[in-house]
């Protein structure tokens, strides 16, 4: 009886029949879509096995649990605080790490040293962009200081950090180049080495290019029409800037902060090499803590505590791809 019913509304007038190619469509598109998650699974794939699951695993040997792959790294340690059942967990390793003076001091100065920086990078990275923008072709002075000034900005990609710190200490040392000039000018110059503002120049140093690449870019990206309609307007540089310019390269300014930011927020190498012992960068101090204080437990912890302040960075970043995806209509 359902059969006959079925078959008699398909009849009924006004009633239009299935389309027979409408299931080939549906069939096509899962299709389609199933290919492309097979073509995005294994970079997905290989970031969950090499990055998040060991990500879980060092969270949880944080909150105690020794067992399993972090069993061998618990038999060396000291200091550490363990529970006996994989449904419990313990706080004491954060207690040890946030009630220490010296974490809660380094993690200010880290935190510090990462804003300074980060905004000193993008400000010299968008004058640079600014610079190169606003210098007319006809120029031949200002388009070969454009032209070299670009070149400069992007030079510390391609020499090794580790070198480049290195060069940095034989420059603001006590005995280094600036204190040799000085003196022979005849007074005393200022010694940076082994602090934290020679950190913060070698941060500064190893992140302009990126920012410089990124912000340039999307400065160039803005339209000649948009710019010479506002200079028509009676429109000067920096309301130009602020209300054509700025606007239109949020986006890349976004992501150029924000990897700035993270990568300066867990460098080891430059506050390695430049810095004083005390105050240190987090960086340094989970490295000290897990190498030379034998204690991995409290040094999982900050770097728990980094991946937090970090993943505020991220926020922006993420905020940043979804405005531009939006923009351009793919959302």
């Amino acid at each position: 009886m359902a059969a006959i019913a079925t078959r008699s509304e398909s009849k009924r007038p006004g009633s239009s029949p299935p389309d027979p190619g409408r299931f080939g469509t549906d069939r096509s598109e899962s299709r389609r879509r199933i290919g492309g998650l097979l073509m995005a699974s294994p970079p997905i794939i290989v970031v969950a096995v090499f990055v998040g699951f060991p990500i879980l695993v060092a969270m949880a040997y944080s909150f105690g649990h020794i067992g399993g792959l972090n069993r061998t790294i618990a038999t060396i340690a000291r200091g550490q605080h363990t529970v006996d059942s994989w449904h419990k967990l313990t706080l004491g390793a954060y207690l040890d790490v946030f009630n220490d003076e010296r974490f809660r001091h380094d993690l200010g100065v880290t935190v510090v040293v990462t804003l300074v920086s980060t905004l000193a990078v993008t400000v010299l990275a968008w004058v640079i962009a600014i610079y190169l923008r606003t210098t007319p072709e006809g120029a031949r002075f200002r388009s070969g200081v454009a032209k070299l000034l670009s070149g400069l900005a992007v030079v510390p990609m391609f020499i090794p950090v580790v070198i480049a710190s290195w060069a940095m200490l034989t420059f603001y040392a006590a005995d280094g180049f600036i204190r040799s000039i000085c003196a022979e000018l005849g007074f005393q110059g200022p010694t940076w080495g082994y602090t934290m503002a020679c950190v913060g120049i070698g941060l500064v140093w190893t992140h302009l290019p990126f920012a410089t690449l990124m912000i340039a870019s999307g400065v160039q990206s803005v339209p000649d029409s948009l710019i010479e309609a506002a200079r028509d307007s009676g429109a000067g540089l920096l309301t130009i800037v602020r209300t054509v310019i700025a606007p239109l390269t949020l986006v890349p300014t976004v992501i150029a902060l924000t990897f700035t930011a993270i990568g300066t927020l867990g460098a080891f190498t430059v506050p390695y090499f430049t810095g004083p012992n005390a105050p240190s960068m987090l960086g340094v101090d989970m490295v000290s803590y897990f190498r030379s204080f034998n204690r991995p437990q409290q040094s999982v912890v900050m770097a728990v505590v980094v991946f937090a302040v970090a993943a505020v960075f991220g926020a922006f970043y993420v905020w940043a791809n979804f405005r531009s995806a939006k923009d351009s209509g793919r959302v």
